[in-house]
């Protein structure tokens, strides 16, 4: 008797990966400490990378519009930006802390003290933006006074400075907020929010830059408003889907209160992630500082080549943000080993992506710049930034997930160590001393950086070799 075979239908890789992809962008409940990691670092990944992408299109919108207005109005948004980044490593660095924290509980399966923490948080975004509204509303002249302003943007970019800083508040929640969605592993909501920020953003821009029909011409301002509103909708929802609960973490009511020993928590992790990132920034503000000695064309090329190099590096800090709640989720689940298997497959990824960002910027780095400005001596500056960033881009991969690796697991502190040594005692003395000194004008503030930021990977890679991240408790 001949036996009749059945053939099982077999998805094809396409489907499979297209399934994935769709199940990434939808959000999913999966527990990431015990799916495979490839599907764990894609689920996570994906949504990450997008909301970044999201998130920096802000940034490209607003440059592409307000470049449109000349140099000058350019140099405005980047001084302005200057205040923004001591700001957003602020936010930045309590997000870190927060992504840690709701990780670890989630991976502990303490889904209650996860929403309290993220209560917690939510109140400390509050307090530490209001002392920054109140600076941006009321001193905003003399600030921009202080970086060296030009008399246009002392003129005209007074009313940019004060939307966006007195704005702050929103931006102080969207980073903790999504923080806290990435931490529990809804990276797709945090996704969906920033889409929805930012196309409001795009839509608003060139009608209130530049006026339509009833709508006025609001210049400058304009594009200040038209983020503070896009942002403000995007905390809107924010707050809705935490509260109506997401796929991993729910706040209830219950839980609006002042929990001293929750938010002792959250600030003693953060703290290293605020000094961290304070580190970071301030020494780009110092940076901008010899930039504005230098002309306003060399702010604005700057301005628009970090515009650039940021937004091509959202895929990079999208993977390394996956490294950070697969990190804090598996020590939370006692896993160590899986945890950094994670950071040397996703170093691996970062490394392959941004190789090829290098050979781009290499050849077409005047190119990308002359989108967003006709001003030779701008293209120029940009031009040269992107050039020597792509002589070293790659290993950056491997910095930014390695770093997220001590985040993940709560050491904040050693990477602000790091970020001390490399960036305040060695990167601004030498990019003082290359572009003064020497006269070496701006390329030698472009070469400090390179110099610098090469130097803290190889060695931040080395240091987590060491595996002493593993036993940090949070």
């Amino acid at each position: 008797m001949e036996e009749s075979s059945q053939s099982i239908p077999v998805k094809s890789p396409k489907r499979n990966l297209w399934k994935a992809l769709l199940e990434a962008i939808k959000g999913t409940e999966v527990d990431y400490t015990t799916i495979s990691l490839k599907r764990a670092i894609f689920l996570l990944a994906v949504p990450m990378i997008l909301e970044l992408v999201m998130e920096s299109t802000f940034a490209l919108v607003d440059i592409y519009f307000v470049g449109k207005l000349g140099a000058s109005a350019v140099a405005s948004v980047g001084l302005t930006e200057t205040y923004l980044f001591l700001l957003y490593s602020i936010g930045m660095g309590l997000a870190m802390a927060v992504t840690a924290i709701i990780a670890r509980r989630i991976g502990e399966k303490k889904g209650e003290n996860a929403a309290e923490s993220a209560v917690q948080s939510i109140i400390l975004a509050i307090l530490f933006a209001i002392p920054f509204s109140i600076a941006g509303i009321f001193y905003a002249e003399e600030l921009l006074g202080l970086m060296g302003a030009d008399d246009w943007t002392l003129t005209n970019g007074i009313s940019y400075f004060q939307w966006m800083l007195g704005g702050n508040v929103v931006i102080m929640l969207l980073f903790v907020i999504n923080a806290v969605f990435r931490g529990a592993g809804d990276a797709a909501i945090a996704m969906w929010v920033l889409g929805i920020a930012n196309g409001i953003n795009i839509v608003l821009d060139p009608l209130l830059i530049f006026g339509w029909g009833p709508i006025a011409s609001m210049g400058l301002e304009g594009a200040a408003i038209a983020t503070n509103i896009g942002r403000s909708l995007g905390v809107f929802v924010q707050l809705w889907i935490l509260f109506r609960g997401g796929k991993h973490i729910q706040v209830k009511l219950s839980q609006l209160y002042w929990n001293t020993k929750a938010m002792l928590i959250i600030l003693k992790t953060s703290m290293g992630g605020i000094g961290q990132m304070i580190i970071g920034m301030t020494s780009w503000i110092f940076l901008m500082r010899i930039l504005a000695d230098i002309g306003s064309e060399a702010v604005a090329g700057a301005t628009i080549a970090l515009r650039i190099m940021l937004f091509c590096m959202m895929p990079a800090w999208g993977l390394s943000n996956a490294a950070t709640t697969l990190v804090g989720q598996n020590l939370g689940a006692k896993d160590p080993q899986r945890a950094e298997s994670s950071i040397w497959k996703i170093g691996k990824y970062n490394m392959i992506f941004l190789l090829l960002v290098s050979i781009v910027f290499f050849f077409f780095n005047e190119t990308l710049i002359g989108y967003f400005s006709d001003t030779p001596e701008v293209i120029k500056v940009g031009g040269k930034w992107l050039e020597i960033l792509s002589y070293s881009f790659f290993i950056y991969g491997w910095w930014m997930v390695t770093t997220q690796a001590f985040n993940g697991s709560g050491d904040t502190t050693t990477p602000t160590k790091i970020n001390f040594v490399f960036f305040w005692l060695i990167q601004i003395p030498l990019a003082y001393f290359l572009a003064i000194d020497q006269d070496w004008g701006y390329s030698g503030v472009f070469w400090a950086v390179f110099f610098s930021e090469t130097s803290a990977a190889i060695f931040t890679l080395w240091l987590f070799t060491r595996g002493k991240w593993k036993d940090q408790k949070v």
